[in-house]
Order: C-alpha cells, then structure tokens, then sequence
C-alpha cells in the first residue's frame, strides 16, 4: 500500500524553481512512496546516475520491489539507504529473476536485507547459484524455504559457483539435501575455514560415523558456530576430567549438543566435580550425563541450588551417590514442582523418612508432575 504524501509542483513554489522539470517528476513520484523533499534531494545528490535515467525506467524498477512485497517504510528506507537499487542493472535482472522464476516467494524482509547488504556486482550469477541448489537435488517445493532462511549475501552472492558446489558435495556425507533443508543456514559457513574443520571434530569424535555426524548437526546446527579449538577444548575437558572415552562423549553429544555451549569454568568443572565427590566413577558419570545432561548446563542459583536444598532437608546425605542420582532426576522438573510434589506426600501423610526412601528406591518418583 502506498503511503499518500503531499506532491511537488511546478508552479506556484519557489523552493522548486531550481529544480529541472525532470527532477519535479521524481520528487513527485518519491514524495507518493513516501519520500519528503529533502531525502529526495540527498537521494539525487547521492546517486546521480538517477538524473541521468528515464522517469519511467525508475518508475516500473519501483513497482517491481512493490510486486515483490517491498512496500511502505521498507521501500523507503531501501531507495534512500541503498539507490543503487533503482539503477544496477544488476539488480534489474535479479527482480526479474525473483519475480518471474521464484514466482515472488521470497519474503520482502529477506529481499531488503539482501539489496541492502550486497553490493551490485555480487548478483552476479545469482540464478545460476540457485539452480545449481536444484540440480543437486533441493526439491524445487523446498527452493523457497532454504531461500528464506539462509543468509542470501553469505550462501550465494560471496560464494562461487564451484564452492557453493563443493560445499553442498562435502555435506551429502552427512545428509545433504534432507541436512540443507532442515537447516538451511548451514550454507552460510564457509567450507574450507569453518565447515571441514569444525565437523571434521564431531566425526572423529564418532569414530567416522558420518550418519551419526549427520544427526548432531540436524539436532543443533549452532554447534558450527563454534570454533574447532572450542570443541576440541571441550572433548579434551571431558576425556582428561571426567574420564570419559570418545565414544562416551559422542553419545552424550548425541543426547545433548548443548554440552558444547556449556562453559568449562563456570559449570562443567564445578558439575563433574560434584559427580566425582558423590562417589562417581567414569562409568557412573557417563550413565548420569546419558539420563540427565540438563545437570551441566541449569543455573545453580536460580534451579540446582534450590533442588540440592529440598533433598537435603528429606534427608539425603551430601557427597553420596543417592543424592547424585536425585539430583539428575530433579533436572526433569522445576523448582515449583519439586515444591508442590513434596508438599503433596506431606499432605497425604508421608513423612520425610518415607519420601527419602521411595525416592531413593525410584528418584524420578519425586519427579513427576503435580
């Protein structure tokens, strides 16, 4: 919808004498867009090509980003942010191509955000990037979603076709084209400094199980956010601390890739040392992490704290293993649960002696939910 402003004209008006009759077609037309008379001088002034270009020409480039659904502040902030976008003939052609090929599926903030991040010359190719994403077998349904959710200047403008070809070879190891769609960002990474490395991390770390690799980064494709350093930190932390063997700690990084987001000064130290205080062998810690590895990364003060607390005083020992297991249990339930169960057998008659041992015979039953 257009945004209705007060035009320009030619008659009547001194401060548009100095304007040529060309330039009070432009001020008209920009002023309907939503443009005042003084971005629309500094849009002239930035951009002189725009002088130098036919009315008309200007004009249908504009309905083109409206049929595109680029409409109101949007348009207005992309014409005066970025003029090129109304004299590229690059850009010309990638509107053609999103209009009439893609058939206007893309989302208007994901084209904003593409004209407004990528210089001209990087579209360059554009349409041949895309069908090459066809041709290795992204189902053309699908070709708007991936579109829409990955990051247009990075996967494709800044990419060559040969390494946008290499990357999507690299990861049908790992599921390819059911990987690309699921999680489309994974083509923002660039291949030979971010995606080799940091995978190459997880899959020997599975023991070059590449399907299981696969899972991981359909779980939490975060993970590649990190650095290979950071992994390997992380691995190195759990094998040297916890005593846990690669295949254990894929396991548990198969359960949980979050593992990888916790910090090893703050809480997996201090956890797995708690762990070990309570008795726990690697063996023990390995099977607790499997059932519980929410333990590593809730918030001591504000969740583990608290539940520590409400087992102590039904009478748990400190440093046992009896309170280590409650307290994985604990992890699948909130503080106001825990809270409300155990008043609840207090309201029924149990004491504390008895809580304590059907709790220590069967810990998530003090787990369940009210």
């Amino acid at each position: 919808m257009l945004i209705q402003c007060n035009t320009i004209t030619s008659t009547g008006d001194s401060s548009t004498n100095h304007f040529t009759d060309v330039e009070i077609m432009f001020f008209s037309f920009f002023q309907e867009i939503g443009i005042d008379e003084r971005e629309c001088e500094l849009l002239l002034d930035s951009n002189s090509v725009i002088r130098f270009t036919p009315f008309e020409s200007i004009r249908a480039w504009v309905i083109s980003l409206q049929h595109l659904g680029i409409n109101g502040f949007a348009l207005c902030g992309l014409i005066t942010k970025r003029s090129v976008v109304l004299t590229a003939e690059e850009i010309d052609s990638l509107i053609c191509f999103l209009r009439d090929d893609l058939e206007g599926k893309i989302e208007p903030t994901q084209l904003v955000r593409l004209l407004k991040a990528t210089e001209p010359r990087f579209f360059a190719g554009f349409e041949g990037k895309v069908a090459l994403l066809l041709a290795h077998g992204i189902p053309k349904e699908k070709l708007a979603h991936v579109l829409n959710n990955v990051n247009l200047t990075k996967a494709l403008c800044l990419k060559s076709a040969e390494e946008i070809d290499r990357t999507i070879t690299f990861l049908n190891r790992f599921g390819g084209v059911n990987l690309i769609v699921r999680r489309p960002a994974i083509l923002n990474y660039d291949l030979d400094s971010q995606l080799i490395p940091r995978i190459g991390v997880l899959t020997q770390l599975s023991g070059g199980d590449e399907d299981a690799t696969g899972t991981v980064l359909k779980k939490l494709l975060a993970i590649l956010a990190y650095r290979a350093e950071h992994l390997k930190d992380h691995v190195e932390f759990l094998r040297s601390f916890a005593g846990l063997s690669d295949q254990e700690i894929f396991r548990i990084v198969l359960v949980y890739p979050n593992v990888f987001s916790v910090s090893r000064k703050r809480k997996l130290h201090p956890r797995i040392d708690f762990l070990k205080l309570c008795g726990l062998n690697s063996n023990d810690i390995f099977r607790f992490l499997i059932k519980a590895p929410l333990f590593l990364s809730l918030s001591f003060e504000e969740n583990l704290a608290f539940k520590l607390l409400f087992l102590v005083k039904i009478g748990y020992e400190n440093r046992t293993k009896d309170l280590a297991m409650a307290m994985g249990a604990m992890t699948r339930t909130s503080c106001k649960n825990l809270q409300q169960v155990i008043g609840l057998f207090l309201n029924y008659g149990l004491s504390c002696d008895d809580i304590l041992a059907m709790s220590k015979k069967h810990p998530p039953d003090i787990a369940i939910q009210s």
